[in-house]
């Protein structure tokens, strides 16, 4: 019994945690909104955008980066294939701002395992300012957000900058998978930067220099590993650098989501993490609080039970509203208890298996987080023998 209610006190403990990290994000925010911008340095800023088919969101996020309240940057896209729609709504980007510095590049078929970082490696050959923005298609930001992101770069000692964000859904599927982001995903990163936590990057945004990337190896380090963001992260802040997570929030939508879709895209998730925090990721399932009150509740300890769901749900609500600026999880974040069964389920079927979906791939990683095409092995097993 003393085993369970230690387990039990470090669930709580943890949601305490959860809460104070969010708590002091918050406060972060507030105080750098009062910081002045104009006695900040704004180098030249290269944002580079890989592509890949269509968003619901897609022409309004391209917009977005280019509306920047920003002196000097230019905006470079890449595709592999020039017959994917996303060229056609680039080059009616070019139309809208003849005068901003769009440019396409469609590299053709990319050798490196993973396709994003190949068609990056290309993109990067093209970049001609010292500061590197790399984002998402999918993400939506408002004018200041160059200014917000490269800020923390001005201190020496921050190698890498990465944005939370929160979903826009489009359907009940996004919706379910938004919550999950907004009260499980969000918590777990503002709980690693109030522990130290150095390496962690997420595809919504990364800003670094780039000769910080060219010391760490350049994307080609990276072109091999499906948690690409991770992996970019860790390889600067290797460099004795630091990730600071940003102030800005920035939105996405998630492309296509549906019940099966939600699954493996959770899937696709916690095995890439599991095999890049080794057995640090063996002690998740103590932040699945929903799993830890129905164990109190089993073990006739309601007082317990209760006071765990109150401080489950105050992080949920304090993320979605406070961190994240999300009217629609706020309102359902008293659901973040059944999100922990769900992810809890996801957490034990990341243990059964090593394949990942990966848009229309099927991939195989690695134990050291390395990946190949299941479909492409074997085709060649098949030739060998």
């Amino acid at each position: 019994m003393w085993a369970l209610r230690l387990l039990f006190f470090a669930a709580a403990a943890y949601q305490c945690l959860a809460l104070l990290a969010a708590c002091k994000y918050v406060w972060n925010r507030a105080q750098a909104g009062r910081k002045s911008k104009a006695a900040l340095a704004m180098p030249g800023v290269s944002v580079l955008k890989p592509l890949r088919g269509l968003d619901p969101n897609t022409y309004e996020a391209f917009r977005s980066q280019v509306l920047q309240d920003y002196p000097q940057f230019e905006i470079l896209f890449g595709v592999a294939d020039e017959h994917d729609p996303a060229v056609a709504e680039v080059r009616r980007l070019q139309r809208e701002f003849p005068k901003a510095c769009i440019r396409l590049l469609i590299t053709g078929p990319v050798e490196a395992a993973n396709g994003k970082v190949g068609v990056l490696m290309h993109l990067a050959e093209k970049a001609q300012y010292p500061i590197w923005v790399v984002n998402d298609s999918d993400i939506k930001v408002t004018p200041d957000y160059l200014r917000a992101v490269t800020a923390p770069l001005a201190d020496s000692t921050v190698g890498v900058v990465t944005c939370p964000y929160r979903v826009h859904p489009h359907n009940l599927p996004a919706a379910w998978e938004a919550l999950g982001i907004a009260s499980d995903f969000i918590p777990s990163a503002l709980v690693a930067q109030l522990l130290g936590v150095r390496e962690f990057g997420f595809g919504s945004t990364l800003a670094f220099r780039a000769a910080d990337l060219k010391q760490a190896g350049g994307f080609s380090a990276i072109a091999g590993y499906l948690a690409d963001d991770y992996q970019l992260a860790k390889r600067i802040t290797s460099l004795g650098k630091r990730a600071c997570l940003s102030t800005y929030t920035v939105e996405t939508a998630l492309a296509g989501a549906s019940w099966s879709g939600v699954w493996r895209h959770q899937i696709r998730w916690a095995r890439t993490i599991r095999v890049s925090k080794g057995r640090g990721y063996m002690g998740l399932f103590l932040t699945h609080a929903g799993i830890w009150v129905l164990i109190a509740l089993a073990a006739s300890a309601p007082l317990a039970a209760v006071i765990l769901l109150l401080l489950r749900t105050g992080s949920a609500l304090l993320t979605s509203a406070g961190v994240l600026r999300s009217r629609l999880i706020a309102k359902i974040c008293w659901l973040a208890p059944l999100w922990d069964l769900y992810a809890f389920a996801v957490w034990v079927s990341s243990y059964f298996g090593n394949q990942v979906y990966w848009r229309d791939r099927v991939l195989r990683v690695g134990p050291d987080g390395r990946i190949e095409e299941v479909t492409a092995q074997i085709a060649h097993d098949r030739l060998m023998t």
